[in-house]
């Protein structure tokens, strides 16, 4: 898909959000082409707003969070994964309050109000960053590594000590793997964290019907998973969330082992340090240009 897109028309989503277990509406509307993701705290005086931009990534505990001066807005990867997934380039996101709803804990429902509104393409060309050379980071056991490749692809491996969970591993390949494959994946946790985090104030909207919730032995979720490998795919669908604050389309063989939004942002980091690590290709020339030459656009999607 060479060309931009964004929705056809608005659609509104209410739910609670996982930390805060307070309601909150979010309604994702369409935008011009050029725009990238924006959201806007519609909650607050001015409606202040924030780019989806790794750069304005000020918290990566438990979820992502974007603030701008004393705005934030949390728990942002879940919609982000299906805006990406669904191909799309250009929204304006209205939330009343300081974090998404979390809704099932997967990107599912933002998923199926997006499609049942459509989304349409626009007159602006998509660019692209492909990735020139191997970037990495690591901390502790877990590391991200990206590599050249002609499309974003993602292989994620996990493993826990748990009877539920082990080893697991998925491979995503945008263009081949159906976003069906991922977008139902729900979020998860284990029951002793869960009541800790409540004490200290977060997830107190957490629940079995938006996680996946462990004990010690066992999935405490009466219905079970969705997967059989439910916990590498969430993991995917995170990745795939975080990766749309490039704001730019990647091309990239991204391997991610024990990841989370820590090192997803700390990835797209290393990779912009160095200009050396990209380039953009122009669709609208068919040719590759390197980032140091090319003149960039001026727009808070492609700010690098």
């Amino acid at each position: 898909m060479l060309f931009q897109r964004t929705l056809r028309q608005p659609v509104t989503l209410i739910g609670i959000g996982l930390h805060s277990g307070k309601e909150v509406k979010l309604t994702i509307r369409p935008a011009r082409a050029n725009q990238g993701i924006l959201f806007r705290r519609t909650d607050l005086e001015s409606a202040p707003e924030i780019a989806a931009h790794y750069k304005n990534v000020v918290n990566t505990r438990m979820a992502t969070t974007l603030g701008r001066g004393q705005v934030t807005v949390s728990t942002v990867e879940h919609v982000l994964a299906a805006l990406h997934g669904l191909g799309v380039d250009n929204a304006i996101l209205e939330v009343s309050g300081p974090e998404l709803p979390i809704l099932d804990g997967s990107s599912q429902q933002f998923c199926a109000a997006i499609q049942k509104v459509g989304t349409e393409s626009q007159s602006q060309l998509r660019p692209a960053l492909a990735l020139r050379r191997r970037v990495e980071v690591k901390v502790a056991e877990k590391w991200a590594v990206a590599e050249p490749s002609s499309r974003l692809e993602i292989h994620a491996t996990i493993d826990w000590d748990h009877p539920s969970i082990g080893f697991q591993e998925f491979r995503y390949s945008e263009g081949k793997t159906s976003f069906e494959e991922l977008c139902s994946a729900r979020t998860f946790g284990f029951a002793r964290d869960v009541e800790a985090l409540k004490r200290m104030g977060l997830a107190r909207g957490g629940s079995l019907e938006n996680a996946v919730v462990l004990n010690d032995h066992a999935i405490l979720n009466p219905e079970g998973l969705r997967f059989p490998d439910e916990f590498v795919r969430h993991k995917v669908l995170d990745a795939l969330g975080d990766l749309k604050l490039a704001g730019i389309s990647l091309q990239a063989h991204i391997r991610l082992h024990r990841a989370g939004h820590e090192l997803h942002s700390q990835l797209l980091a290393e990779i912009f340090k160095d200009p050396d690590n990209f380039e953009i290709i122009d669709n609208s020339a068919e040719e590759k240009r390197s980032p140091v030459t090319r003149a960039r656009p001026a727009v808070a999607a492609y700010a690098y």
